[in-house]
């Protein structure tokens, strides 16, 4: 038996979510089942970021043992592709060590945020960027995104539902790219709760459309709000860039 590693692309528009769901389509349920097809009997995964429903990934990574050994595992991106949808892409492969886990072994990750800014709906944008129709107060936004770097309690940027033990995290980068057509939030981090980087992006939307100062961030990082300071993000402009180790 050995444990291989793999970095997976996909458009997250018509599935439920990364996570095996009974019933509905996910992104695991077509990668076990291309790698079931490949092996001849049944495989499971591991993966590093449940990512929701409409959201993409670029750098997602997955983990499977395979006791076949007669294809390498350069090739397997090959062998899986073409089993695959063509919204779900096997970028590469190689072999790990047993004990390798591609979520508890990851030192944080990295994730991309696109606005488009428009007053008539894009066809090409609507799956990967939230229409903004207007400019932002990038100065404001970017004076709120700086109190977000550091370590802080988050409580007030997770969504119900969330079973992490702790709320703190260590937020390494918050880049603000402002564009003229689209604009970019780069956020890294050493990870993330339920809904977090939607939720953040929502606040600064919030504060570069003049709803909210740039303070209330600080404020809510200091002392926790116990609900969202702002609505969330639509889920189709966040993409998994990274899983970093």
């Amino acid at each position: 038996m050995r444990r291989l590693m793999a970095v997976v692309e996909y458009v997250g528009t018509r599935y439920h979510g990364f996570q095996r769901q009974s019933g509905l389509p996910t992104i695991q349920d077509e990668l076990e089942q291309a790698l079931s097809a490949l092996e001849g009997t049944p495989v499971s995964i591991t993966y590093a970021a449940r990512t929701d429903a409409g959201v993409h990934a670029r750098g997602q990574v997955i983990c499977f043992d395979l006791a076949r050994r007669t294809i390498p595992a350069e090739r397997i991106p090959y062998a899986l592709n073409h089993r695959l949808p063509s919204d779900i892409v096997v970028v590469r492969c190689r072999e790990v060590p047993p004990i390798f886990h591609p979520r508890y072994d990851a030192k944080g990750k990295l994730y991309s945020y696109t606005l488009y800014h428009r007053r008539i709906p894009s066809p090409f944008w609507r799956d990967y960027a939230w229409l903004v129709p207007r400019q932002l107060n990038w100065d404001a936004v970017q004076m709120a995104a700086c109190h977000f770097l550091g370590r802080h309690d988050f409580r007030a940027f997770r969504a119900t539902g969330s079973s992490a033990k702790t709320t703190v995290r260590h937020i390494r980068r918050l880049e603000v790219i402002p564009g003229k057509d689209l604009s970019r939030f780069l956020i890294e981090a050493d990870g993330f709760l339920y809904h977090m980087a939607r939720l953040m992006v929502g606040a600064l939307v919030w504060v570069g459309v003049g709803k909210l100062g740039p303070d209330i961030i600080a404020d809510a990082l200091r002392r926790p709000y116990p609900h969202p300071i702002a609505p969330k993000a639509p889920a189709h402009g966040l993409c998994l860039e990274e899983v970093l180790y």
